[in-house]
């Protein structure tokens, strides 16, 4: 649909990108990914037709529709939300109302004239076409996506600009994937959706009938929709198949390979150079000289990009609490006739790290505020325990800070002894680098200086951390910075955020937030949902039917005569499969370490070999994953 040939784009006087080529097919789905200012979403802005190429050239297939979705700055107003929604469709709205005016031209024309059949005619082609476009669901898609969305239907006859710029976002998008452009392109599609919704949009991704190019920092969002990622780094454009984890597993063994190519190529080199400054001056080795001279000339140097920074930041631990960290007990929260909280009862203890999660307007900021004391309780009892010390970290926790400091001289006065180099390392983890730090609080953006709030807070941490969205504005480093911290930290957290691998990577316990009230779930994001979806209840009705069963089956027979039940032919080729599939994974094996330790020819055969591994390594996995399930199985019947 799109080409990309040679483009280049520059900002200013720096480089963007250079000699990148393209080819975005129609089912294109693809995570564009890069460091901060690399040119992520310039690209996706001339992908979109919004901004021009400085250099190369890109081609459009004719009648391709393209839709984008910028991070922010979007603003509708006029009508409702669901009349906004709809407007997507005032072309299909336009057939409908053409066909009921045909159909009333017909009962009044005689049919067996020509301008009867003419009008027949017309109708039953635009018929077609209405029925073809979904024309007579139109009304249900709209009420499909907003639900998904998050709108809950009493908004959607509100009028648009009631609605903050986040929710003014989630109706451009839900748009957008009404209007299903043969090409989505959407830079930070999740950064205005809670959980809930962002669920619902991956699992619309996952079935979207056209391309998309997507920029995320979501890891997990990323890992279940895409299928390719492109990076820009270096000033150019990497490819990379599969989803992000497989992205960062291949770009690791495609540097491991260019390192052993670079040294190969070095040892060549140097065995080359050394025979030339030898046998220079001898004439009876002018002609091995001259070859070797020729064959030093031909060698195309490969080069080793500059590694980029891993940064490590690991906060004081706090002081020890007590046990009971928070009780509360018999709470209720009520804003005039809106009943938040009612009668809501749960402890926290020492070291556990609790996700909040629920639809906008559930009450996760609320509790948040409840527990650090930011809001009154309407009714109940709320308990801190022994040397507990509470920190709370809110969505606008920048209106805390001193807009005339500099970012360096205000984070040196909380630094706790840190040295500059180790506090220009934190800021530039949080994408303040080099003269950045010598900025003054006042000029930054609220999503910068929410940024260097978290950062600051990261440096002397209370035992007890409440957390409202702290991954908001941040990229993947500095989101795997914060939870390193997070996950080796030794007090209680608290915390709401709607990225799904930050959640499943730190919780150890789920409160589910609505309603009035507070469900716990213990476990992960992954293991909340596993019990949400009723499989645990599934299989604990299972087991207590086989443990039902159990007492009169031992009853009728001994042990000895159960397992003559057991199926032999199955049981026998269970075993045949077993033993095909151990052999399928100790030659996969043996190929992958062959595959692994030959020597560097060319750049065009390091690749062959590198699809060829991958490729091995899927097959080795798919077996490993059989065999375990096999075995399992094996053992059960044993």
């Amino acid at each position: 649909m799109i080409t990309l040939n040679l483009a280049g784009k520059r900002f200013g006087p720096k480089l963007l990108f250079e000699n990148v080529s393209w080819l975005i097919t129609p089912q294109e789905r693809a995570g564009l990914v890069g460091g901060n200012g690399t040119g992520k979403s310039t690209l996706l802005k001339i992908l979109g037709g919004m901004d021009t190429l400085d250099y190369g050239t890109i081609q459009f297939t004719k009648g391709m529709t393209i839709g984008y979705l910028p991070q922010d700055g979007l603003s509708l107003r006029g009508r409702s939300v669901f009349a906004e929604c709809m407007s997507v469709f005032d072309n299909v709205k336009a057939m409908e109302q053409e066909m009921e005016a045909l159909t009333v031209s017909m009962s009044e024309l005689d049919p067996s004239s020509p301008e009867y059949n003419a009008v027949t005619e017309r109708f039953h082609r635009l018929e077609n076409e209405f029925t073809s476009r979904d024309g007579y669901n139109i009304e249900s898609q709209v009420g499909m996506v907003l639900d998904g969305l998050g709108f809950q239907k009493d908004d959607w006859r509100r009028p648009t600009e009631e609605f903050s710029g986040g929710w003014q976002m989630r109706i451009a998008l839900g748009k957008l994937l009404l209007e299903k452009p043969s090409l989505l392109l959407l830079d930070e599609p999740t950064n205005h959706l809670d959980i809930e919704a962002r669920d619902w949009l991956e699992h619309y991704l996952q079935t979207y009938p056209y391309a998309f190019v997507m920029i995320s920092h979501d890891r997990y969002f990323l890992d279940v929709t895409v299928k390719k990622i492109v990076e820009i780094w270096n000033k150019g454009m990497h490819f990379y198949s599969g989803n992000y984890e497989k992205y960062l597993q291949q770009k690791t063994e495609r540097r491991e390979q260019l390192e052993a190519a670079y040294r190969n190529q070095k040892e060549r080199v140097d065995a080359l150079e050394a025979f030339i400054n030898r046998f220079r001056a001898q004439a009876t080795k002018a002609k091995q000289v001259q070859s070797r001279i020729k064959e030093l000339e031909k060698i195309e140097r490969i080069e080793i990009p500059p590694e980029e920074k891993t940064i490590h930041f690991s906060f004081p631990q706090p002081k020890a609490s007590g046990r009971v960290v928070a009780e509360c007990k018999g709470i209720a929260k009520v804003y005039g006739s809106k009943t938040v909280f009612s009668d809501v009862t749960f402890t926290i203890e020492r070291g556990e790290r609790i996700v909040l999660v629920g639809h906008n307007g559930a009450g996760k900021s609320t509790l948040i505020k409840l527990l650090s004391g930011a809001e009154p309780l309407t009714r109940g009892s709320y308990t801190l325990g022994h040397n507990v010390d509470v920190d709370y970290f809110a969505q606008d926790q920048y209106k805390e800070l001193d807009v005339n400091a500099t970012l360096l001289d205000d984070i040196t006065s909380v630094g706790g002894g840190k040295t500059q180099t180790e506090l220009r390392s934190l800021l530039g983890c949080f994408l303040f680098s080099e003269d950045d730090v010598f900025k003054k609080i006042g000029v930054l953006s609220g999503g910068e200086r929410n940024r260097y709030a978290l950062a600051k807070m990261l440096l002397r941490p209370s035992n007890f951390m409440l957390l409202d969205e702290p991954t908001n504005h941040l990229d993947m480093r500095a989101k795997d910075v914060l939870l390193e911290s997070l996950a080796s930290f030794t007090g209680t957290v608290v915390l709401v955020s709607h990225d799904r691998y930050f959640i499943d990577k730190l919780a150890t316990k789920v409160f589910e937030v609505g309603g009035g009230g507070v469900e716990i779930y213990p476990g992960n994001y992954e293991e909340y949902l596993w019990k949400k979806s009723g499989q645990d209840e599934i299989l604990e009705a299972k087991m207590t039917e086989q443990l039902a069963a159990a007492p009169v089956a031992v009853a009728a027979a001994p042990a000895v005569e159960q397992k003559k039940r057991v199926n032999p032919m199955k049981l026998k080729q269970m075993e045949d499969r077993c033993k095909q599939l151990e052999q399928a994974i100790a030659h996969a094996e043996s190929d992958i370490a062959e595959l692994e330790g030959r020597p560097y020819v060319s750049a065009e055969e390091a690749l062959r070999v590198a699809g060829m591994l991958e490729q091995k390594r899927g097959d080795l996995e798919k077996a490993m994953a059989e065999w375990e399930e096999t075995s399992a199985a094996l053992e059960a019947m044993a």
